[in-house]
């Protein structure tokens, strides 16, 4: 058997974080959406409105992006193949994920629009 890295030493720093801590979001249209969001009284929250404006001028900002790498990379203007891919998967899911919220949005809407008073 060999003396190597002892499995249970080796994992110990994946696991030093407590498990209560607040993930952060890394995603400015994003920022305000921990748990301590609304702690401080004289904090006031940004509009929903001004949060999905930002999501879509991101979404815009990654399609750019990933145009941009794969014009350089059809150019042969140094982009690799592997910054290409990643920068079309992160627009495309991007994409994906607002369409799901506009698709709930709509849904939300049509779900008022059909309740009787």
């Amino acid at each position: 058997m060999q003396s190597g890295i002892n499995p249970m030493t080796a994992i110990a720093p994946a696991f030093s974080t407590p498990a209560t801590s607040t993930p952060s979001f890394s995603s400015p249209a994003l920022s305000g959406l921990g748990s301590d969001a609304g702690s401080d009284a004289g904090q006031t929250a940004a509009p929903f409105s001004d949060l999905l404006t930002d999501a879509v001028a991101q979404v815009g900002q990654l399609e750019n992006q990933a145009h941009t790498a794969v014009t350089g990379l059809m150019t042969g203007t140094g982009v690799d193949v592997h910054q290409a891919m990643i920068a079309t998967q992160k627009a495309g899911m991007a994409f994906e994920l607002a369409l799901a919220v506009r698709n709930k949005a709509v849904q939300a809407y049509q779900t008022v629009i059909g309740m009787q008073f």
